[in-house]
């Protein structure tokens, strides 16, 4: 998680709920992964190129690489682009003109995932280190939303996370970083997860492997089955600025397996089958027009404010790839997914319009 204005008019409507609405939200992130690799994976030059590929091109090109791009994307991403793509939506290709930017003016990690979970853009908010969120998020709404009310929960892999979500206020439980899972009586597999997160290599002192995250979380999914799930990945933006391609294209590789294991208990759960709905995006960008950028972003690097996301479930049209011309805002996620669950996010602060191309 590394530092890093664009005025956007917030404009207010009134609206109808989709025809069929969702129960249940999940929400997943995984921090700082690019567009570019969503919708045309692997990077060839980038690859290639021995100050990045960890000595190991061979195993890029025979694991993610094909001349179909196509086939090179599912190669990457397959649950993304098979299942995703023929049940709900993808945004953020810019080689067709559909673009999706986030708002705020700094493009790192604090200020975006901010502005995907408040609807609104803090510009005071301009440090990683920030202090606990003054804005109200979506998150924290929900919860105190009648059926909803001790059923939102929080899984992140970097402690800011705490943080980010006010947990300290917002009294949603965020477990982040090196926190044990299960709270005062984990369960025989949560006992087992802590031990060997505690027994793991700290790579980063702030930040756990995804791995611990994710089983973590799944624990809660399957046995206290909350309404409204967050889980933060963040692997794929710490390679990156480790200039570990490799590493980097494994990290989002297991993100879309590990989603698609969320997807299938999901799927066969009777609280949540066809009752659920899943959102997957990012924080911010990296570099791209000069290649040797990837590993960074921030307002030094000229197209880190690019990104995208996907979302399916009830309420959401089968579009699959959307291939329109136009612009969206990071800032517009969290009324669109107030507005999936049928309801309208208002806080102390503004909130922006809801994407409204994803509702019926």
């Amino acid at each position: 998680m590394r530092k890093l204005f664009i005025g956007t008019a917030l404009v207010f409507f009134s609206f109808q709920l989709p025809a069929q609405q969702a129960e249940n939200l999940i929400i997943i992130t995984t921090d700082g992964f690019r567009w570019q690799e969503v919708f045309g994976g692997m990077d060839k030059q980038i690859a290639n190129d021995k100050n990045y590929n960890q000595g190991d091109s061979l195993y890029l090109f025979n694991k993610y690489w094909d001349e179909d791009a196509s086939a090179k994307r599912k190669k990457l991403m397959p649950f993304l682009w098979n299942t995703v793509a023929s049940t709900g939506q993808i945004y953020g290709n810019r080689w067709l003109g559909n673009r999706v930017d986030v708002a705020n003016p700094y493009w790192f990690s604090y200020p975006g995932y901010s502005e995907i979970m408040c609807g609104y853009v803090d510009t005071f908010i301009n440090k990683n280190e920030y202090k606990a969120n003054p804005n109200t998020t979506l998150l924290e709404f929900l919860n105190q939303q009648p059926g909803y009310k001790g059923k939102v929960t929080a899984f992140g892999a970097w402690d800011a996370f705490k943080r980010i979500l006010n947990e300290d206020r917002s009294g949603i439980p965020v477990v982040a970083a090196y926190d044990h899972f299960g709270g005062n009586n984990p369960n025989p597999n949560e006992k087992l997860i802590n031990r060997l997160l505690d027994d793991s290599h700290h790579e980063w002192m702030e930040e756990c492997y995804d791995v611990f995250t994710h089983h973590g979380a799944m624990e809660t999914l399957r046995n206290k089955k909350p309404r409204v799930l967050y889980i933060a990945y963040g692997e794929t933006d710490e390679h990156a600025h480790g200039r570990h391609y490799r590493s980097y294209l494994d990290a989002a590789h297991q993100v879309d397996a590990w989603i698609k294991e969320i997807w299938e208990f999901v799927q066969s759960d009777p609280q949540y089958k066809n009752k659920t709905a899943l959102l997957f995006t990012t924080d911010h960008g990296r570099g791209d027009q000069t290649k040797s950028k990837w590993t960074s972003h921030g307002q030094s690097v000229e197209d880190a404010h690019e990104i995208w996301f996907a979302v399916m479930g009830p309420g959401i049209k089968a579009n699959g790839e959307m291939r329109t011309a136009g612009q969206l805002y990071q800032q517009q996620f969290a009324q669109t997914m107030a507005r999936i669950l049928g309801m309208n996010f208002t806080a102390e602060h503004p909130v922006s319009e809801p994407v409204q191309s994803v509702l019926k």
